[in-house]
């Protein structure tokens, strides 16, 4: 079996003992850790170490959401049912739990806890540039 069909045959293990997140949120983090690896190795070219601890992975997560969705990023993430940093984290140790995503001995899932508001992170931005749309809630600025 070749590293694609494992990822399937794994991912498929995982949804069926776990439904709370689409195959689409866990083929996003996958492709934030390949962002956030790319980017920390871009940003320091002497970087030989591929570990990315929980913290840059949600940075890089937060990142790649707004690049490839702009404005709806938050919409797009609460469809996939991605409210807290923490579901990143179930996420991210689902896979780990699978032998689908490496972690070091001090990787847990503490880690993704309370790592940003959503509502700081994915609408905050729009608001201030006054690209929210329509459809999107607004944040309670109090």
């Amino acid at each position: 079996m070749n590293p694609e069909q494992e990822y399937r045959e794994g991912l498929r293990r995982i949804l069926e003992g776990d439904s709370r997140y689409p195959e689409a949120a866990y083929a996003f983090v996958r492709a934030g850790v390949t962002f956030t690896t790319e980017k920390l190795k871009a940003n320091n070219p002497e970087r030989t170490e591929r570990h990315i601890t929980g913290r840059q992975l949600l940075d890089g997560l937060r990142e790649l959401a707004i690049e490839q969705f702009g404005p709806l990023a938050f919409d797009v993430l609460q469809e996939w049912r991605i409210r807290r940093t923490e579901d990143f984290g179930n996420i991210v140790f689902n896979l780990v739990n699978a032998s689908l995503l490496g972690a070091s001995d001090e990787d847990k899932p503490e880690d993704f806890a309370e790592g940003y508001s959503f509502n700081e992170a994915f609408l905050k931005p729009f608001v201030e540039l006054g690209t929210v749309p329509e459809t999107m809630p607004k944040i309670d600025e109090t």
